[in-house]
């Protein structure tokens, strides 16, 4: 189950970062899916699908470099780091998605990270003015 898990996730990633765009990772979507943010809002498969849509433009051509494609059970992890292709700052991106019986991704957990964010982020546990 988690190697199909991963080749799903993986064929979804693609088909969205490819030629087929958001009307080719519909499909892999389940009807009730939900996309969790790092700050607790969520949103519905139509809700996300169109945020998607209205950043295709400005994402286009986007680099993506898959890092790690890690699974356990109906859970997928996918490490990557991006690059718009005009230049401008480089993500760090970890997406946790969780594949349902039936084979279509029902959840998905998104964090992004500046990568010339990262040292500094590495600090936030430390009391202020070290």
């Amino acid at each position: 189950m988690t190697e199909d898990n991963k080749d799903i996730v993986q064929r979804a990633l693609a088909e969205l970062i490819g030629a087929g765009g958001v009307d080719a990772i519909e499909p892999y979507l389940s009807d009730d899916f939900v996309h969790h943010r790092p700050d607790s809002t969520s949103s519905t498969k139509e809700e996300w699908l169109a945020a998607v849509r209205a950043a295709l433009g400005p994402l286009a051509g986007m680099r993506v470099d898959v890092r790690h494609v890690l699974g356990d059970a109906d859970h997928v992890v996918v490490h990557s780091q991006r690059r718009l292709p005009s230049g401008g700052p480089e993500i760090a991106v970890v997406d946790i998605v969780r594949v349902a019986e039936d084979g279509l991704i029902a959840e998905a957990w998104e964090i992004i990270e500046p990568v010339d964010q990262a040292a500094a982020n590495l600090r936030w546990w430390e009391p202020a003015g070290r």
